[in-house]
C-alpha cells in the first residue's frame, strides 16, 4: 500500500537512497529503485528532488554532515585551544575511520559520490571543517596559545597535513598497525607550529 503524499518526507526518501546505495552500488542505483524500496512512484521522489544528481547530492551532503555536527560540538566545548585542536582532530580521524570499518560498502559508494562532486557538496564540507578549525585557531591566537597572523590560512594548513588521516583515499592506511603513533606525532608537530615561542 503507498503511504499518504504527506508522509513521504525529503528525509524519508534520503534514508531509502542510503540503502539502495548500499545494496546496488552508484552505478546501478536509480531512483526507481528508491521509489520501489518506498512504495512509491518515481515521480512522488521527484516531487522532493528534481533529478537524479539532486537526490544524488542531497544524500552526500547528508553524509558529510554527519561528521561536522559530532565535530562542531568540539569546536566551543571546554578546555584550552590546544585541547579542542586535539581532540577535533582525533574526532575527525576516528568519524572517518568508522565510517570506513563500519560500513565499507557504503564508504566505497560515497568515496565515488564525494568523486564526482568536487567543487560541490565536498567543498562545501571542507569549507564547513576548516571553518571549524579557524575558529579554534582564532581563539589559540586571541589567548596567546598560538602565534598565527592568519588563523584561517593555518586552519587550512593543518587540515592539509592532516589529510593522510581523514581524506578517503588513504582509507587503507587507517587500520596499519602504529598509525595512531603518526597520528599522534603528526598532531604534536602541528600543535609545536602554531604554539607561541613562550610555550
Amino acid at each position: 500500500m503507498t503511504p499518504p503524499a504527506e508522509t513521504l518526507t525529503a528525509e524519508r526518501i534520503l534514508e531509502a537512497t542510503e540503502e539502495v546505495l548500499r545494496r546496488h552500488g552508484p552505478a546501478k542505483a536509480t531512483v526507481v529503485d528508491v521509489a520501489r524500496a518506498l512504495g512509491v512512484s518515481h515521480g512522488s521522489v521527484y516531487r522532493h528532488f528534481r533529478t537524479k544528481a539532486a537526490l544524488r547530492e542531497a544524500v552526500t551532503k547528508r553524509w558529510l554532515d554527519r561528521t561536522a555536527q559530532r565535530l562542531a560540538g568540539i569546536v566551543d566545548s571546554g578546555g584550552s585551544p590546544e585541547e579542542r585542536l586535539r581532540a577535533w582532530l582525533a574526532a575527525l580521524f576516528e568519524a572517518k575511520r568508522h565510517k570506513a570499518g563500519d560500513d565499507p560498502e557504503l564508504f566505497a559508494t560515497y568515496t565515488v559520490l564525494t568523486d564526482e562532486m568536487e567543487g560541490t557538496v565536498v567543498g562545501e564540507h571542507i569549507a564547513d571543517l576548516t571553518g571549524q578549525l579557524t575558529r579554534i585557531i582564532t581563539a589559540g591566537a586571541g589567548s596567546g596559545t598560538f602565534s598565527v597572523s592568519d588563523p584561517a590560512a593555518a586552519a587550512r594548513a593543518v587540515f592539509q597535513a592532516t589529510g593522510r588521516f581523514h581524506d578517503p583515499c588513504y582509507a587503507r592506511e587507517w587500520i596499519r598497525p602504529g598509525v595512531d603513533e603518526e597520528f599522534t606525532a603528526v598532531v604534536d608537530l602541528l600543535v609545536r607550529g602554531l604554539s607561541s615561542p613562550s610555550r
